[in-house]
């Protein structure tokens, strides 16, 4: 019985030195919405979770899932329709994305630093809302969503599967929308999280 927990024990040890075999991460997500008028600016307004399990020592295969919310405020002004009436207002945009899907992860290296680059393939929920002073006016749909991302996950506790993770991803996602003239989503951010 002695030996037997003694192999354990040492399994053990040499599994959280050399990484295991599956991850999770989650964390706080900060996204810029680039490339479309509907809302201009970044926000910190997102969160992420991850995980897979690695078929080889280096390639895993898994899921995600984020969101995030960007926001524009446009000062009031006089606003003119076709049948000649007006409205004078200010507005608050909200574009808010949902995606979720696979994940093919490559980790440069084994050890307490592992870099790793990452391609994301699923599908994205999108909302386009715009606040006027007595209604909203809101528009939901769906594409595909491709998102390449590179970053590190840090494990500074020697023999501990807990860590650190950071990285940066660029998103596409095919969401159209007519009334505003949106033709896919363009998003460029950075990610901070803890890793499993």
């Amino acid at each position: 019985m002695l030996a037997a927990a003694a192999l354990v024990f040492t399994a053990g040890e040499a599994s959280a030195q050399m990484g295991k075999r599956e991850y999770i991460n989650g964390g706080w997500q900060y996204n810029g919405s680039v490339a479309n008028d509907f809302v201009k600016a970044g926000n910190g307004y997102g969160a992420y979770i991850e995980g897979g399990y690695y078929l080889t020592p280096m390639f895993a295969v898994g899921g995600f899932a984020s969101f995030n919310t960007n926001n524009r405020y446009i000062p009031r002004q006089t606003y003119t329709f076709a049948d000649k009436s007006a409205l004078t207002t200010d507005l608050d945009r909200s574009l808010y994305q949902v995606p979720f899907g696979m994940t093919m992860r490559f980790r440069l290296m084994r050890s307490e630093i592992q870099p790793y680059i990452e391609a994301k393939v699923g599908t994205e929920y999108s909302v386009q809302s715009t606040y006027m002073s007595t209604f909203v006016s809101r528009d939901d749909n769906w594409g595909f969503y491709m998102s390449p991302e590179v970053g590190l996950t840090f494990f500074p506790f020697p023999k501990t599967d807990f860590g650190f993770q950071v990285a940066a991803y660029y998103s596409y996602s095919t969401n159209r929308n007519k009334n505003y003239d949106i033709k896919g989503l363009n998003n460029v951010g950075f990610k901070l999280g803890i890793a499993f």
